[in-house]
């Protein structure tokens, strides 16, 4: 079997020479699965790719063939029942005691055929300088396996966590997961000759201490992991002032680049996965979008190597919903009503079929401060069908010049036939009641600009609405974000519905 180059990689005469660090984090990191998605659209290429536990698994479909949305379409069509499996008798009754509470068979039995998995492929990638990371249990130190050495023991073994998986002998070797050792690799890439580090980290990093069991647990992980993270950090912060000196560190006499991807707040766990609170094409959708609004904000210089980059915030109850609305919409005008008018008589309706994401619903609701997260895609004969937005905005504003007056934004950017263009919509609700408030509820007034932004030139306007049926659809849909009990999450679902809908709220609040 021939080697083949995997997605990504980059060419021979590439000189950015960048790494792609995928690191561990356990099953969520379908996640990574959705950045990469995003870095290779952006057309970033690696020369390096390094994996540690979870983000082994990333890497090695890629090292087997995989293309990225096939590895998104396997990690979401992946059912979590079949990672599943109990130890041996033999080694539940053992009398020398307990070695771990599950078994790592279910992994090669049906998650890494599911996941497109080939070791053979993989062994024979080319164009690319792959590593593995597996703790040595004998040494307690990370050791680096370069891809064509990779067995399936050997990535069994980079999921075996102390607990969860037993040790996997490897040459008489005993060896596991190297989450308590280090969780990413980034020394070892930049030896390698690496000038430019995109490192993808989901382990949590904040000031709160959790109860709990598992909690516990993972809490020990984190620690670890951030702790071996922000030492090499400073390592690397230091051969950066070395090389400021005249100085040639590891062959490099330019300074090491950084460029740091996380979600802002800690991921659900892996125990969300199996209770059915997330899914995996949820932690891809989120990956893909915080590495847009990361592409869009960083600089050429990227992050800088400060142990800080690694806090994130801790979550507040949150809500998700879906929405669609759609009405009458025309090129070549600014006006809404004029737009409406004339698609409505050309038979040219724009449909946005929308995700709205909000964080913090208190924050959001009385502030305004904390944008929510739109998503989506659209529908407009002139354009074609099912359009992917890439980024959008679920926004609140008070305008201080109309008292009683809110503005609800929506905003989505997609492309076009190479042009970029910027949907921005708005609804206009006042504090009344009645048929008033139905209209202004469920009535968007929408233009198209060209570009990245709603500064670009206007070409086309109209009236988005939304009906009785779409709006009980709407409620149907929502869902409450990181609530910790039920009377949480019945008071998040009432606090956002009164507020976006005010006294309709009595009418469809059956439907949630």
């Amino acid at each position: 079997m021939s080697g083949t180059r995997p997605q990504g990689a980059a060419l021979a005469d590439d000189k950015a020479k960048r790494a792609l660090i995928l690191p561990g984090g356990g099953l969520r990191l379908s996640y990574a699965a959705g950045v990469a998605k995003r870095l290779f659209e952006g057309g970033l290429t690696f020369e390096f790719m390094d994996g540690t536990s979870g983000g082994s698994l990333i890497l090695a479909m890629l090292l087997s063939g995989l293309d990225i949305e096939e590895i998104c379409q396997r990690w979401s069509s992946m059912q979590m029942a079949q990672t599943l499996a109990l130890p041996s008798f033999s080694q539940i009754v053992a009398d020398d005691g307990f070695i771990a509470a599950g078994s790592a068979s279910a992994f090669r039995q049906n998650v890494f055929p599911h996941l497109g998995i080939n070791f053979e492929r993989l062994r024979q990638a080319t164009g690319i300088k792959a590593s593995f990371n597996v703790g040595n249990f004998a040494t307690k130190c990370n050791q680096v396996f370069p891809h064509q050495h990779i067995t399936e023991d050997h990535l069994v073994a980079g999921m075996s966590l102390p607990g969860v998986f037993p040790p996997v002998s490897i040459n008489g070797e005993l060896y596991m997961d190297s989450g308590f050792i280090q969780d990413a690799n980034l020394l070892h890439t930049v030896k390698a000759g690496a000038r430019e580090l995109w490192v993808v980290w989901i382990m949590g990093n904040i000031p709160e201490y959790r109860t709990g069991l598992l909690n516990w647990y993972v809490q020990m992980l984190e620690v670890a992991a951030n702790a071996a993270l922000h030492k090499e950090l400073l390592q690397i912060a230091n051969i950066n002032s070395r090389i400021a000196a005249g100085e040639t560190v590891y062959g490099h006499t330019q300074p090491i680049r950084l460029h740091f991807i996380r979600p802002p707040h800690p991921l659900p766990l892996d125990s969300a996965l199996y209770t059915g609170e997330i899914c995996h094409a949820d932690l891809i959708k989120q990956g893909y979008e915080d590495t847009t609004r990361y592409m869009l904000n960083t600089t050429q210089e990227g992050d800088p190597f400060d142990p800080a980059i690694t806090k994130m915030t801790e979550q507040h109850p949150g809500i998700q919903f879906k929405e669609t609305m759609s009405g009458g919409f025309a090129l070549g005008t600014s006006d809404y009503k004029q737009g409406c008018d004339k698609g409505q008589w050309a038979g040219h309706v724009l449909a946005m079929h929308a995700q709205v994401d909000i964080d913090d619903i208190d924050q959001f609701v009385e502030t305004g401060k904390h944008p929510g997260r739109l998503s989506g895609s659209i529908d407009f004969e002139p354009m074609g069908k099912g359009i992917p937005a890439h980024s959008g905005v679920f926004n609140l504003f008070y305008p201080a010049d109309k008292p009683g007056l809110k503005l609800m934004v929506y905003e989505l950017a997609f492309t076009h036939d190479g042009q970029d263009y910027y949907l921005a919509g708005k609804k206009e609700v006042e504090d009344d009641t009645g048929f008033d408030l139905w209209s202004d509820t469920t009535t968007l007034y929408t233009q198209l600009h060209k570009g990245t932004d709603k500064s670009g030139e206007v070409v086309g306007a109209g009236i988005l609405t939304l009906g009785v049926i779409d709006l009980i659809k709407l409620v149907s849909t929502m869902r409450v974000l990181h609530a910790k009990n039920t009377p949480e999450k019945l008071a998040t679902i009432g606090k956002f519905g009164r507020f976006f809908m005010g006294e309709l709220w009595d009418t469809y609040a059956k439907h949630a």
